[in-house]
């Protein structure tokens, strides 16, 4: 099967059927050098307000907020520090969600706005809460403009980026398939600002290490993200069964082609078929990880291969100070990220039983045991 061929048949299976959808919106499609661009902001707008108006249920997450400060506030620098930063960012909300706001009600639209941190979805019941907002929000034919609330996360406790963000968002909605629009459109096998043998990929059946090496680390022009965070965002997205998509944001009526299959950028399958939502992506997107484990080979192969909860036997060391209950990674020994979950024991008791049969741990750490699994598999998400 060809390129072409592959692209119809994404396009038929997955995309001409979506029902409810994420449409992130990176920095440096709304802004420029100047701030941001309100006539782009509308153009998307009005090719969004197509689809809604077709059935579709739409998801947005909106970067620019920061940018958009940066453009009333020019005589101030740049934000340079975390302070001047969440300062634009609470300039610039209130700016770019107005652009939204005008935008959509030229087609009768309504729009809502939702700032998101990660510490703040912590709680399962704050978690909750955001989902039931957003899914009343749909069912009242509002459109969620869903951004990271930069005025008050901090370095420790917000989203790498909004690609992190969108995943989340995408569990949290219940979406059938996350596009990414973006100033680059696709991923490619060389930087293509340096490459003119740079080929665009048009298809990616799993992101593995091969395809996270193509792209470089650098943030992009206007965000913290860039090509390695989006590839680590259709890496999560996947892996629970929800395709992703990543075009150029500012071509001509992109998301109107897309969705007619005039697809023109890097789609991601799903790597399983049937999606999952609800708790587990719950602990691998909201979760801060506390510490980590390393694993021997042989507790990598009973997590990943044959559906194992993680027993002190197979832990090597552990890293970090963390309690009972929080969120931890499961490293192998090269440092590979493989599963993370919710930990039985704490970080001085693992210390204390690392490599034990289970028989050992009573009298190693003083007390009745309660779980005999460091991380049961009903609390774990695998990596890889």
């Amino acid at each position: 099967m060809n390129s072409n061929e592959s692209i119809k048949n994404f396009y038929n299976n997955f995309v001409r059927p979506a029902k409810r959808i994420v449409i992130k919106i990176g920095s440096a499609v709304l802004t420029s050098k100047k701030g941001l661009q309100k006539e782009r902001i509308f153009d998307l707008c009005r090719q969004m307000a197509s689809l809604a108006k077709d059935g579709k249920q739409l998801v947005i997450v909106s970067s620019g907020a920061v940018a958009a400060g940066i453009s009333k506030m020019s005589d101030k620098g740049l934000g340079k520090t975390v302070p001047e930063k969440q300062a634009l960012a609470a300039i610039g909300q209130g700016l770019l969600m107005q652009c939204y706001e005008e935008a959509f009600s030229n087609y009768s639209f309504k729009v809502a706005q939702v700032l998101l941190t990660r510490d703040g979805l912590v709680p399962r019941r704050r978690y909750v809460n955001a989902k039931n907002t957003i899914k009343t929000l749909i069912d009242w034919q509002v459109i969620p403009i869903i951004n990271e609330n930069d005025t008050v996360a901090t370095d420790e406790l917000q989203f790498t980026d909004n690609d992190a963000l969108s995943v989340l968002v995408a569990n949290l909605a219940e979406v059938d398939l996350l596009i990414c629009l973006s100033d680059i459109d696709g991923l490619y096998t060389k930087d293509p600002s340096r490459h003119k043998d740079a080929q665009k990929i048009k298809l990616v059946s799993e992101v593995d290490e091969d395809i996270l090496d193509m792209a470089g680390s650098s943030p992009g022009r206007a965000g913290r993200g860039g090509m390695k965070s989006k590839l680590r965002a259709a890496k999560m997205v996947t892996s629970f069964g929800i395709p992703m998509i990543i075009v150029g944001g500012r071509k001509k009526d992109v998301i109107l082609k897309t969705f007619s299959g005039q697809i023109d950028g890097t789609v991601f399958l799903p790597t399983r078929t049937k999606k999952i939502f609800g708790r587990k992506p719950w602990i691998a997107f909201a979760l801060e990880k506390k510490g980590s484990v390393v694993l021997d080979n042989g507790a990598v192969d009973a997590l990943l291969k044959r559906g194992k909860s993680l027993l002190p036997i197979g832990i090597t060391a552990v890293n970090g100070q963390f309690e009972a209950g929080d969120c931890i990674l499961c490293i192998d020994e090269s440092g590979r990220e493989v599963a993370c979950g919710l930990t039985n024991y704490s970080s001085s008791e693992l210390k204390k039983i690392t490599g034990c049969h289970t028989s050992q741990v009573c009298e190693r750490i003083g007390r009745q045991l309660s779980k005999e699994e460091v991380i049961h598999r009903d609390n774990m998400v695998t990596l890889d």
